[in-house]
């Protein structure tokens, strides 16, 4: 029998790569979007719209692994977040399914360590990251009770369409001949590319009976800085760019006015404090960790957006 996977947020990036993905490799996949929304997922996925926890778990029906891949927009993440979490380890749990979710970096903090492993503490700086570092503290919970669950941790997403810091930031003005960046141009970033991302998720649903009950595993994706990523878009353009600096400060000063602002300055210490993630364990379990090169995860992510390479 084919394996089964309910995708949370299929609509999504990520949900919507994933959701592909896992259909190509041959699972039968099930997409829960909100209501009106049933057209907005991959072909040959079964749309599921619902907005409630009992939707969700009814949804997860028959489903051998569940990915949450709800992500509620920046300025919602306070309100939404940690309900949607909790409905997604709901629909895991009462389904006997694996819960799979994307972990973070925001939960080490402006002290994170350069390098970033399975064993590092969380000490969370931020509201987002507290959260964040609370939904995992529940999923664990859950999987003492008997659920399992699988965490892959990556650094900022890319590819796969527009919600990028990518396209919203680095390339937004691209077309006038001018990027920006967000941080000082010789710090490391991690980047993960989400067509590679996905991959690895459905590697990790295959060998699911292999792990403990709660199992996590970092992503290592492309840790580069700001001068390598601006070459690496110059090169796949073959053109040259006035690359200016994100205005921080300006987001600060209108912070208290603009929720928008008000959370994205919380992100500011991402681009300042030099981070990788290590990929060594996954590397130990997959033997070759799915990576597009840069410069064709670059090329496909402008296409994406509608850039003529």
């Amino acid at each position: 029998m084919k394996n089964r996977i309910l995708v949370l947020g299929a609509a999504g990036r990520l949900g919507y790569v994933a959701a592909e993905t896992f259909r190509r490799q041959g699972w039968v996949v099930k997409g829960l979007v909100r209501p009106g929304r049933a057209g907005a997922v991959p072909h040959r996925v079964e749309p599921v719209e619902a907005v409630t926890r009992d939707e969700a778990i009814e949804a997860g029906r028959g489903c051998d692994v569940v990915l949450n891949a709800l992500n509620p927009v920046i300025t919602e993440w306070q309100r939404n977040a940690l309900s949607l979490a909790y409905g997604a380890i709901a629909a895991a749990e009462s389904n006997g399914a694996t819960l799979l979710f994307p972990g973070s970096v925001w939960n080490y903090g402006s002290g994170m360590p350069a390098v970033i492993d399975e064993t590092t503490p969380m000490h969370p700086t931020t509201r987002k990251g507290g959260m964040r570092v609370e939904i995992e503290h529940r999923i664990r919970e859950a999987c003492d009770r008997g659920m399992r669950a699988v965490v892959l941790r990556a650094g900022d997403f890319y590819g796969g369409g527009k919600g990028s810091w990518l396209d919203l930031v680095v390339t937004k003005n691209i077309e006038r001949g001018r990027l920006t960046y967000p941080g000082p141009m010789d710090v490391p970033h991690a980047w993960t590319y989400l067509p590679d991302f996905a991959t690895t998720l459905v590697r990790l649903a295959e060998r699911r009976a292999d792990f403990g009950p709660f199992e996590t595993f970092g992503f290592p994706g492309d840790t580069i800085t700001g001068n390598e990523l601006i070459a690496t878009i110059e090169a796949v353009t073959r053109s040259k760019f006035n690359v200016r600096p994100m205005s921080w400060w300006f987001l600060k000063s209108i912070g208290q006015l603009m929720a928008l602002s008000r959370e994205l300055s919380e992100l500011e210490y991402l681009w300042r404090v030099p981070h990788r993630i290590s990929g060594e364990k996954l590397a130990a379990l997959l033997g070759d960790v799915p990576h597009t090169p840069l410069p064709d995860a670059i090329a496909a992510s402008l296409r994406a957006l509608g850039y003529r390479l």
